[in-house]
Formats: structure tokens, C-alpha cells, sequence
């Protein structure tokens, strides 16, 4: 099947993407909307030329026809990762009004949420924030639809970041079973979820609370020498991969740098014009793209698994880094927080990732090849955050945090050439 075949064969089976493991009522009406918009969506069949956002959305919905397979999962999860591609997904779906990306979100959510507003397999308890972060979603869904079970999700989740354990000093834990501990990953999770939150239901003091934690990243896992952040930070210096005296974890990973930077643009987005920490979130912002840019591989514009050691053995060009790099870069030059050099950086960036890390696939669809699949501190078995564990954990195609990215990355650039070509 070439790639004309595999998108006019998407578009002819839109009403499948949401087919789901629940046979609800929900599930009727769900069909019978998207059926209506059948003939729309087969006339707007996407061509081999079609952007790249909406080549990797395709592909995406190919490979797992229900947003919870998303990571390759084998049952519905209230996952971190579904929520990533399923914003990108919203995103695409307002950039270019086909429903189809909304259906895919909706179908997820609609899955995962029961009829009084539950969500399966929550557990408050936990107080793990990679939760928070698929609550993002259910602000469209339920602005479009009305729908109280969406709002009720979010209050849930809301009320898990009432009681989440802190740092001394207010910063989030990553985890209760992670005691202490400040991971760049859960800036991502948890802040620009409570930050839009804020804005859409009347919280003003949570904006002060999204602040604090970025100022708390800055001032206890920035690294001068380097311009870059460290992965973790341990308070209590208890942690084996904690420095006695600073408790930073010993390497700079490229995702979780990602994470912290997308974490930045995306709150800005919710940070009100006139609150006094709009400068504080400006100055990391430039600190995060002065650290990358130097970091930054001359040759195809892409970054590394280990950022600052692109010499070293074992280590390579890593794909869901450089997506959220790209992405961060052009957001935040399009939004005024950086100066216009920085697009030759994003540029570079992306341009290595279509023509690098893009492979074309038999049946049609596009894969992102060199993903890191997971690396984390602490836990069992133990993650040391030595620099043999960063380029040892497994390396595969089409991870969800490279894919989520490349398409919001891809939305940024399309945007621009627009304007470049107008």
C-alpha cells in the first residue's frame, strides 16, 4: 500500500478510531456524529504531500486505533503519554478543523471516565504527577461539550495537587514513592495543567504555586558551567544518585530538559499579562535555550541522549528531545520570549529530525526512529542516572514522547513557513 492508499483508506474509516473496550451508550451517538462528517473528511483525503503534523496524526491512529494503545500500552491507562499526543492531537484538530483528531481524544477520555465522573484506575494515593498531566485534554473536551463528567476529572485532579507532598520549600515530589525528590519530568506534568486550571475556573493563587516551582528548578538544578539542568534533585541527599553536598542527580538528559522547557512555553500561555513572576518564567526560558543551542549537533541540528557529551561512546541522537526542542524554540520565539536567531536553531533542529529520524514506512504511514523509551532515577531496579544507564535504557521507533512533540513541533513550523511564504 503506498501512502495515497493508506490516507484515502483513513479517511474512509474515521468512525473506527473509536471503538472502545466499553460498549457504552456514549459510543452510539459518538458514531453517529462522526459518520455524518464521513463524506467531509473522505474529500479532504490527505495527499503524500500532506504537512508533517498530519502525516505523523495519521500514522499515529494507524498504529493504535484507540489512544489508550498509545506506548504501546495492553489495557486502558490514565496515562502521561496519551495525554501528550492527545493535546497535540487537539491542537491539530483546531489548527485544521477535522474532527477526526477531536474523535480520537474524546473516544480516550470517554473510555477512561465513567458515568458519575470516576476515572478507572486513579489512585489519589499514589500522588504520582505524571496523572495530572492527561487532565490537559479534558478542558477542550469539556469546553466543546458541556459534558459535567469532564469537569469532574478535573477537580479530581485539582484536589490530588492539594495534598501532593512537597519540598520543603513547596516544590512538588515526582512521586510519593520518590520522597524528597524534584524531577524536571514533572514541571511538564503538573504545572501547565494547574496553570490553565487557574485561568479557566478563577484560582489566581495557583498561578503563584506554578511559579514557585519553576523558581525552584532554577535555583536548585541549574548548572552555570554547562547552561543546562540537571535531571533530579534530591532535598534530603538520601538517593545513591544524589550529591552529598547538592542532591543533583549526576547528568543532563536531553527529554528531561524537553519536559522542563515545554513546561515554560505552556504556562506562559495561562500566566496572567500582569503577575509578577511573567519575568521570572522569561529568564528561564532564555537560560534553557542558551544551554541547548549550545549543545546543539553541528552537523545534523539534532541534540544527544547525554546533552553535553556528543563525543562520547554509545551515545546518539535522541528523537523525542530534539521534538520537544524544536518545539520550545519555535513556540517561544512566536510568542516574543526569544529573539529571531533562535529560529535558525529550530530550524536546524527540525529539518535534522524530518531528514534524519523520519523514516517512511511500507504501508504508508512515517515512523520516528531513535526514541528513547524510558529512563528515570531511583526505583527497582535501581536507575543510577549514570551515564552508561542514560545510553543503555532501550531505543525504539514511534514513542509517544517523540511523536506528541513532533506534531506540535510540526503545527509551530507549518505556522511559520505560512508566513514565510505569504
Amino acid at each position: 500500500m503506498n501512502r495515497n492508499q493508506f490516507y484515502f483508506k483513513m479517511t474512509l474509516k474515521p468512525f473506527l478510531l473509536t471503538l472502545s473496550l466499553s460498549a457504552t451508550a456514549w459510543l452510539c451517538s459518538c458514531e453517529t456524529a462522526k459518520k455524518e462528517t464521513a463524506d467531509q473528511e473522505q474529500a479532504q483525503a490527505v495527499t503524500d504531500d500532506a504537512p508533517w503534523s498530519v502525516q505523523m496524526a495519521h500514522s499515529e491512529m494507524e498504529r493504535f486505533p484507540e489512544a489508550w494503545m498509545l506506548d504501546f500500552s495492553s489495557r486502558p491507562n490514565w496515562g502521561y503519554t496519551q495525554g501528550l499526543v492527545g493535546t497535540a492531537m487537539l491542537d491539530l484538530w483546531e489548527e485544521t478543523g477535522d474532527e477526526t483528531y477531536f474523535n480520537y481524544v474524546k473516544a480516550y477520555a470517554d473510555t477512561m471516565i465513567s458515568d458519575d465522573g470516576t476515572l478507572l484506575h486513579y489512585k489519589r494515593e499514589d500522588y504520582n504527577i505524571d496523572k495530572i498531566n492527561a487532565g490537559k485534554i479534558l478542558f477542550r473536551l469539556y469546553e466543546e461539550t458541556g459534558d459535567e463528567r469532564y469537569k469532574a476529572v478535573l477537580d479530581t485532579l485539582r484536589d490530588q495537587m492539594r495534598e501532593h507532598p512537597r519540598t520543603s520549600e513547596g516544590g512538588f515530589w515526582h512521586k510519593k514513592r520518590y520522597p524528597h525528590q524534584m524531577w524536571l519530568d514533572g514541571l511538564y506534568m503538573g504545572s501547565p495543567f494547574l496553570a490553565q486550571y487557574a485561568a479557566a475556573f478563577d484560582e489566581p493563587a495557583l498561578f503563584d504555586d506554578v511559579v514557585n516551582q519553576i523558581r525552584l528548578v532554577d535555583q536548585h538544578m541549574y548548572d552555570p558551567e554547562t547552561g543546562l539542568y540537571f535531571h533530579g534533585w534530591d532535598e534530603s541527599r538520601e538517593q545513591e544518585w544524589a550529591d552529598k553536598e547538592t542532591g543533583l542527580s549526576p547528568n543532563f538528559w536531553g527529554r528531561s530538559i524537553g519536559w522542563f522547557a515545554m513546561s515554560l512555553v505552556d504556562v506562559m500561555d495561562y500566566l496572567p499579562e500582569d503577575h509578577p513572576g511573567r519575568p521570572k518564567v522569561e529568564e528561564v526560558i532564555r537560560k534553557v535555550a542558551e544551554g541547548i543551542k549550545k549543545y546543539q549537533d553541528d552537523s545534523t541540528g539534532l541534540w544527544y541522549q547525554v546533552v553535553d557529551q556528543g563525543g562520547r561512546e554509545g551515545n546518539y541522537l535522541e528523537a523525542t528531545a530534539s521534538s520537544m526542542y524544536a518545539y520550545f524554540l519555535y513556540k517561544a520565539v512566536r510568542e516574543g520570549y526569544l529573539d529571531d536567531s533562535y529560529l535558525a536553531v529550530a530550524d536546524q533542529g527540525y529539518d535534522g529530525l524530518t531528514e534524519e529520524l523520519i523514516r517512511e514506512d511500507p504501508d504508508g504511514t512515517i515512523s520516528l526512529t531513535q526514541c528513547c523509551a524510558v529512563a528515570g532515577l531511583g526505583g527497582d531496579p535501581y536507575r543510577s542516572g549514570s551515564y552508561e544507564y542514560y545510553v543503555g535504557e532501550t531505543i525504539r521507533d514511534n514513542d509517544p514522547k517523540g511523536t506528541g512533540p513532533f506534531i506540535m513541533a510540526s503545527l509551530e513550523r507549518e505556522r511559520l513557513d505560512r508566513q514565510r511564504n505569504s
